[in-house]
């Protein structure tokens, strides 16, 4: 049996999760993963997070010494609602329940919410303490998950993480800046987009996995923290920054079908509380990012 400490990765084979396995990786750990989709990857469980019986059988195999639950439904435009509330909310429970039975403890089990809870908070950046109002059903799923995650607080030592707004290669071109990335790589005229008048704090996913490799680090048990670069970008400002990377302008055209009635407009992050606990760290900048997104050799 190897003697390295063993983490254990929902949401694996996903966006997030591909970079964490490799942070994690390099950092020492044996890296097992659950997902819902079948991988032949060693030390992967293809779990459904709502099949309680076959989540506990996976935890109890793997005994992980710190846990990375990034599984759930991330697309806000979802269109089954309850998917939200079945994977986001029930899902995570289960595996909170699973945890608490198994023999072996984890030192750290860090939860993924969202900065979305803030809903369309306003008064500059927000901070952990700053009013929940959540706009829409993912949102609304991610401030529950927090919510009942708190009632296994003495049995396990859980840190919450709401990440704003992040992206990088390998991205769905579902989200907003994959998808512009993705018109400039292919050299596209014009590009349809839905609500323009929104900002966002935009970080890059390698800092958010550094962040979260930080926390795993000192296991901060109770601990809520924002995971954003602390500045706003609009729309605009990163249509400017691709326009100057790929040496042309783009046209812009409003689609009424993707315009959504309950967009947040600005989600702006206070990170205070993470440089405390973690000390300054590096973030790599939206500019580098998208420089990064469109000279990758993998589609942004």
């Amino acid at each position: 049996m190897s003697s390295r400490p063993r983490a254990l990765v929902t949401g694996l084979s996903g966006f997030t999760g591909r970079y964490m396995e490799r942070a994690l990786t390099e950092g020492g750990y044996e890296v097992f993963g659950i997902g819902s989709h079948p991988s032949d990857s060693p030390g992967y469980f293809t779990v459904d997070l709502e099949d309680r019986s076959a989540l506990s059988k996976a935890v109890t195999e793997v005994r992980p010494d710190v846990v990375v639950h990034l599984a759930g439904i991330a697309f806000v435009g979802h269109a089954d609602a309850g998917d939200f509330y079945r994977v986001n909310l029930i899902g995570t429970r289960n595996l909170l329940e699973a945890l608490a039975h198994c023999a072996h403890v984890p030192r750290c089990v860090l939860l993924a919410s969202s900065a979305n809870v803030y809903g369309n908070a306003k008064g500059g950046p927000l901070t952990e303490d700053s009013p929940t109002a959540p706009a829409n059903d993912y949102a609304v799923s991610k401030l529950a998950m927090e919510h009942m995650a708190r009632l296994w607080a003495h049995r396990l030592p859980v840190v919450m993480v709401r990440p704003f707004n992040y992206t990088g290669v390998g991205q769905s071109d579902r989200f907003l800046l994959p998808k512009i990335v993705e018109h400039f790589r292919q050299g596209r005229q014009v590009i349809e987009l839905g609500n323009v008048d929104v900002a966002r704090d935009f970080s890059d996913v390698r800092s958010v996995v550094d962040a979260y490799m930080r926390l795993l680090r000192i296991a901060p048990a109770g601990g809520t923290f924002n995971i954003c670069s602390g500045k706003a970008v609009s729309l605009q400002q990163a249509l400017d920054m691709m326009e100057e990377i790929a040496g042309y302008r783009i046209e812009v055209r409003i689609n009424p079908d993707f315009v959504r009635a309950n967009e947040v407009k600005c989600l702006h992050g206070d990170r205070t509380r993470l440089d405390a606990a973690l000390g300054a760290m590096p973030w790599i900048s939206l500019n580098d990012t998208l420089r990064w997104m469109y000279e990758s050799r993998e589609p942004a």
